[in-house]
């Protein structure tokens, strides 16, 4: 059963008393903490844990925003560090989005919970205990403060390897896409030249047909009215010639 209208106002009148009281540091702080986190994973923006409800990050989102928001903190960096809170709420908010990060948090515990099977066959003792009761115990390992260091850090390195993996995947498309785009740009300047290039040779057609016809008629005239050339007599190399005698004076 959801609260009622009359709860949810008390809340948010409580709240904001309490916001009232929040110091300059601890507005400041807030700020501070919000541009440190890691920017892959918005759950850290709003230190919510990765088990978090969509509920939860709507509540979680206004108790810090009512913190760092400009109008109320004075620190230079509040409208940033606001905006992005602002962002992770509706990175959270979105399915598709929500279901990308809680699939590499549970790729990371997977990961974990391997890594820990191996160990736990090389430690006799810690091998022993959790044949006893295996769920609880390592229910109770999951639950304590070192593997929730261990699996933030690990979330944190998946995100970082599958943004690079993005960011690649977004190079070679890119670089795809240039390559097409200048060999379009190629294709279309070597058929601008070829257009020209017959559009030329169509605009001299009637010149060239015109000094043709000239020419041709000059040929023409010249048979009719010119003296040809007497034809040179040539040797036959395959002839002999007798050299007649040259008489001496």
């Amino acid at each position: 059963m959801g609260e009622s209208a009359e709860d949810a106002l008390l809340k948010d009148a409580l709240l904001k008393e309490f916001f009232a009281d929040v110091s300059e540091v601890e507005r400041d702080n807030e700020v501070l903490r919000v541009l440190s986190c890691f920017k892959l994973n918005p759950l850290e923006h709003l230190n919510l844990d990765f088990n978090s409800s969509p509920e939860d990050v709507k509540r979680q989102y206004r108790k810090i925003s009512l913190l760092i928001h400009p109008d109320k903190c004075k620190h230079p960096k509040a409208k940033e560090a606001f905006a992005a809170l602002a962002k992770a709420q509706q990175l959270l908010l979105d399915p598709q989005e929500r279901d990308y990060i809680v699939a590499q948090i549970n790729l990371a515990r997977d990961e974990l919970r391997a890594e820990r099977k191996k160990q736990l066959k090389k430690d006799n003792a810690s091998k022993i205990r959790s044949l006893v009761d295996e769920s609880k115990y390592e229910l109770q390992y999951e639950d304590s403060e070192e593997f929730k260091q261990k699996l933030k850090q690990r979330v944190r390195e998946i995100l970082t390897e599958q943004e690079w993996r993005r960011r690649k995947m977004a190079m070679r498309i890119s670089e795809e896409e240039g390559r097409l785009k200048k060999d379009e740009e190629e294709a279309r300047e070597l058929s601008k030249r070829k257009r020209e290039n017959d559009q030329k040779w169509e605009d001299t057609r009637e010149n060239r047909v015109t000094s043709w016809r000239d020419f041709m008629k000059a040929g023409k005239k010249a048979k009719k009215g010119e003296l040809r050339p007497p034809k040179l007599k040539t040797e036959d190399p395959n002839k002999s010639y007798v050299q007649r005698p040259v008489k001496k004076g």
